[in-house]
């Protein structure tokens, strides 16, 4: 692609986002989260494959219902209300749909089913921005709609979403598609304490965002798209095999790793509030998705690729990928839970 045609994506990309921050009008969201989708789109198709244009299709149609869904409670919310502002949401059905939309828009259970096709169509880079910036602006809209949705609601999106995102990957082979499930789970904690705790959920969102980027980064290095493909990256690059395997468990929220930090904040919350029995289920539904991820590990570390290559070995050809942030972000991924003191007294304040 055009590196100006790129630039201009990007930047809409990001006004689009950043519009949706800034604003406390449905409009405004509207409009920011419609920019965001028709910014993405080209990115999407870049590659001209039909499974690409397929999938970029796909997350048309269900980003533009879900945008569809949002005009539509937020006009109800005006003609029966009088409001137009997002905090302003509280007729039972605007709010109840407009919940609905931002599932749609993320990705949550019952309204996945997108996701792991979406993500399966795309290039490594275009699914990292799919699964990490585009999070951003619909979340920010949830968690400023939260205080005024059922409770009930939430916490049944939020479980739904961590057992479809564990149950999900478990049969999986290609990797885009065990991400795009290990997505659902992530969000569905998220979405699981919003109510209670919104600091958590963007600490949760902050933490998942790294290590999510930290595994998309080591698969793009790696040239990884199946399972099978993974048990070449240790004769390519042993420490890079080595740090992806523990960047895996993190995302499992495995201890001593940063993925354990939101988890146990995350449980610990729900058993303050009185939902012992959700926390008990949604540490349960944890294990499903772990199973998956040291399946992952098993094929990294533990395996040698079965077939002898008669390509050109790739680890023998000069590297020019540049590392750095693959670097940073996967010690970030790897070592944050020693900070959980001082984020603890920081969502105190």
């Amino acid at each position: 692609m055009n590196p100006y045609v790129l630039t201009i994506l990007l930047s809409s990309l990001g006004l689009g986002t950043v519009l949706t921050f800034a604003s406390s009008h449905w409009l405004l969201a509207w409009m920011g989260l419609e920019i965001n989708t028709l910014a993405i789109i080209p990115i999407m198709a870049q590659q001209h494959h039909p499974r690409a244009i397929e999938a970029t299709t796909k997350y048309f149609l269900t980003q533009a219902t879900a945008a569809a869904m949002i005009l539509f409670a937020s006009t109800t919310n005006a003609w029966l209300m009088g409001e137009w502002e997002i905090h302003q949401l509280s007729h039972p059905l605007a709010t109840t749909t407009v919940m609905l939309a931002l599932a749609l828009k993320l990705g949550l259970a019952p309204v996945h089913f997108w996701l792991p096709e979406v993500l399966q169509g795309l290039e490594l880079t275009t699914g990292l921005i799919l699964s990490t910036w585009q999070k951003l602006a619909p979340f920010a809209l949830m968690i400023q709609v939260a205080p005024t949705i059922n409770s009930s609601l939430l916490v049944a999106i939020g479980l739904l979403s961590t057992l479809v995102g564990g149950w999900g990957g478990l049969n999986q082979t290609q990797l885009r598609k065990i991400m795009a499930y290990s997505s659902i789970a992530h969000l569905g904690w998220m979405v699981l304490i919003l109510q209670f705790a919104p600091s958590l959920t963007l600490l949760s969102l902050s933490v998942y965002i790294i290590m999510t980027s930290s595994a998309f980064l080591t698969l793009k290095t790696n040239n990884a798209l199946t399972i099978n493909t993974l048990a070449t990256s240790w004769t390519k690059s042993p420490t890079l095999a080595a740090l992806a395997a523990l960047v895996l468990l993190s995302l499992g929220g495995l201890p001593p790793l940063s993925g354990f930090m939101p988890k146990w904040l995350i449980l610990q919350e729900l058993t303050k509030q009185g939902l012992p029995l959700s926390a008990t289920l949604a540490a349960m539904t944890a294990l499903l998705s772990l199973y998956f991820y040291l399946r992952l590990c098993y094929a990294l570390t533990l395996t040698i690729y079965p077939n002898t290559l008669t390509a050109t070995a790739p680890w023998r050809l000069n590297f020019t990928m540049i590392t750095l942030p693959l670097s940073i972000i996967t010690i970030l991924a790897l070592g944050l839970l020693p900070l959980t003191p001082a984020v603890t007294a920081m969502l105190a304040l």
